[in-house]
């Protein structure tokens, strides 16, 4: 029986849809992702807005269509920084109930992290000290890993070696930091010191060695990698496994950030959807690397949403 994941992140709201009948080998049936801005004035009000509430559900409504065509079950959905964050979250959240009879969880940084760690190292052959992290719209979760099995069931303390979450996010800080149009000198840099210095604190509270591999989730990565490629944005999956250097992102930075949003919108590989935040989320990408002393990082579209749906309970 395929299982159904809805992830409603504060960027996008997201499904994927697989039958896990060989669990070391998910077969996927449907992954959809739509930039959805959960998070949207969290930052500022504290509060999810009533259109980007209405957003969401929309989406979800469609969503939860195509699992049950799929006969899916269960079909569990989960949410994470903005609605921890906002103190409408529970309200959000007995929405969800009432509108759908869906019992969505709010799941913690640390949840997070886990199931982020153990979606995007399924199927992988991990040797040694590997960090995994995804840049989401309200956080970025940092997970160390020795290479040992992730799965349901085992010990963490034994799986991960180190784990956090920031409160540093695509949305988030583009809001904070990103008032003009192309962004100005002086706001990337307040930008990038401000990531910089959080991500600094992350690694020293880390102190282990340096990750011999490192694995990148989320629209972010998955956009630089289809950028570099040159897919059209409904392609970007096929970036799945590519490796960008810091060197590409570091180009492409400068260039992404000198474009007015309208010009953004058009660069091949980038949806359009994404175009008001990468700037930032590359900031992140990048300024996660030098924290940790990497020149590289290989992409991958699996995460949270495959994590989940490996714990899921199953008849």
């Amino acid at each position: 029986m395929p299982v159904a994941v809805i992830d409603m992140g504060s960027n996008s709201t997201r499904l994927l849809v697989a039958d896990l009948g060989d669990p070391a080998r998910p077969r996927e049936l449907e992954r959809r992702s739509t930039v959805t801005a959960l998070a949207r004035g969290v930052d500022s009000s504290g509060q999810l807005s009533p259109e980007a509430i209405d957003d969401v559900c929309a989406v979800v409504a469609g969503y939860l269509e195509l699992a049950r065509s799929h006969d899916a079950d269960p079909i569990l959905a989960v949410a994470t920084s903005a609605v921890r964050d906002a103190g409408n979250g529970e309200a959000f959240i007995a929405e969800l109930r009432e509108r759908f009879a869906l019992e969505a969880s709010v799941i913690d940084g640390g949840t997070e992290a886990r199931l982020t760690y153990s979606g995007a190292t399924a199927g992988r052959e991990v040797r040694g000290p590997t960090l995994v992290f995804d840049i989401g719209g309200g956080s970025t979760e940092l997970i160390v890993g020795d290479g040992s099995d992730a799965g349901p069931g085992a010990d963490e303390d034994e799986e991960l070696t180190f784990r956090a979450s920031l409160q540093v996010g695509v949305v988030r800080h583009s809001e904070r930091f990103l008032t003009s149009d192309p962004p100005e000198a002086a706001e990337l840099e307040a930008l990038a010191d401000s990531i910089g210095e959080e991500l600094a604190a992350a690694r020293a509270s880390y102190g282990g060695a340096t990750p011999t591999h490192a694995i990148a989730v989320a629209g972010t990565p998955l956009s630089m990698a289809a950028i570099e490629l040159g897919l059209d944005p409904a392609d970007a999956d096929a970036a799945e496994g590519h490796v960008v250097g810091i060197g590409f992102l570091q180009r492409q930075l400068g260039r992404l950030a000198s474009l007015p949003l309208e010009e953004r919108r058009g660069v091949k590989g980038l949806h359009p959807d994404r175009a008001p935040t990468i700037v930032t989320g590359v900031v992140i990408l990048i300024a996660t690397m030098r924290a940790f002393g990497i020149d590289q990082v290989e992409v991958s579209r699996n995460d949270i949403l495959l994590g989940a749906a490996l714990a899921a309970p199953r008849s």
